[in-house]
């Protein structure tokens, strides 16, 4: 397993990859030590052995460099990293996909993903998956959101400023788009 800490505009990011598989990853850190610490206890819940950290050959990895782009605002499609997902339910596989399809600016709430995968009503279900999820920003679960408008919650540091912050970032750099486009 390999893995990596590198800081972005989001603070410091921390990945752990084996092979071309994405297992776990953590932003908004301050610290190179606290994005280190907290990719080791996610990675603890999956059970597999933890190596040390190492940065050798993956500051030029194009996933390091597109998480760096997607910190800047620039938008950027992860639809092509794949993802553990052993273990999933087929239930929670869809809903992975489905939110992993929700585009860079929009939305969806945990009402319309559970609509999307066939599921209507497990609104709360998706929820669970989403707070599950190991691999925010690859899985954008920060772009699922409460039906009343609220931002519903966030594990990464800083939380609900953090969901807010990122959907800020996301809706001016498509606003921005627009225009130029226009």
């Amino acid at each position: 397993m390999d893995q990596v800490v590198f800081e972005t505009a989001l603070g410091y990011v921390a990945l752990a990859k084996r092979d071309r598989v994405l297992l776990a990853l953590v932003f908004g850190h301050s610290t190179e030590r606290s994005a280190s610490r907290a990719l080791a206890l996610r990675v603890k819940d999956l059970e597999l052995p933890v190596d040390g950290l190492s940065a050798s050959g993956y500051q030029t990895d194009d996933l390091v460099e597109r998480l760096r782009e997607f910190a800047c605002g620039e938008p950027t499609d992860f639809s092509d990293v794949a993802v553990e997902t052993r273990g999933a339910t087929s239930f929670q596989l869809r809903v992975i996909d489905a939110c992993r399809a929700i585009p860079w600016g929009e939305t969806r709430s945990y009402g319309q993903l559970a609509r999307s995968v066939g599921r209507p009503g497990a609104a709360r279900a998706v929820g669970s998956v989403m707070a599950a999820n190991r691999v925010p920003l690859v899985v954008p679960c920060h772009r699922v959101v409460a039906a009343a408008g609220g931002l519903g919650g966030f594990s990464a540091p800083q939380g609900v400023a953090m969901k807010r912050r990122l959907l800020a970032t996301e809706q001016r750099v498509s606003a921005g788009q627009q225009l130029i486009a226009g």
